[in-house]
């Protein structure tokens, strides 16, 4: 059964970059969000099992919608991705529940080593 993902970042671009990098035959797309609160509500509606979450959004920041999801489920895969190098960015999203880190720009195999860390799967 495919994994169900919800991608979270205010760039199109780098939405259509994420969605490029992961297997439609393991991984399904189910919601997109555009700034921090979208995401927070398409977590609470689809139940993912995994967030991709950008830092820099309108509305509410990543840290912001990373803490509001965390405490509506303690058990939320987050990944997040900022394009910020900040040691201190890094260290509150992993204090706050982010399961991993990725800093812009990244590659396609950046995304995909994030995601199967999440989930335990073994490099193929």
């Amino acid at each position: 059964m495919r994994k169900k993902i919800l991608i979270a970042d205010d760039t199109n671009f780098m939405r259509e970059m994420i969605k490029s990098a992961l297997d439609p035959e393991k991984y399904q797309i189910i919601a997109e969000a555009t700034d921090g609160v979208q995401a927070v509500e398409n977590y609470k509606e689809k139940k993912p099992d995994l967030v991709i979450l950008d830092i820099n959004m309108p509305k509410m920041n990543g840290i912001d919608a990373l803490t509001e999801i965390i405490n509506y489920d303690a058990n939320a895969n987050v990944i997040m991705c900022s394009d910020q190098k900040y040691e201190n960015m890094i260290v509150m999203a992993i204090k706050r529940g982010a399961k991993d880190f990725i800093i812009k720009p990244f590659k396609a195999t950046d995304v995909i080593l994030a995601v199967k860390k999440v989930f335990n799967e073994d490099e193929e």
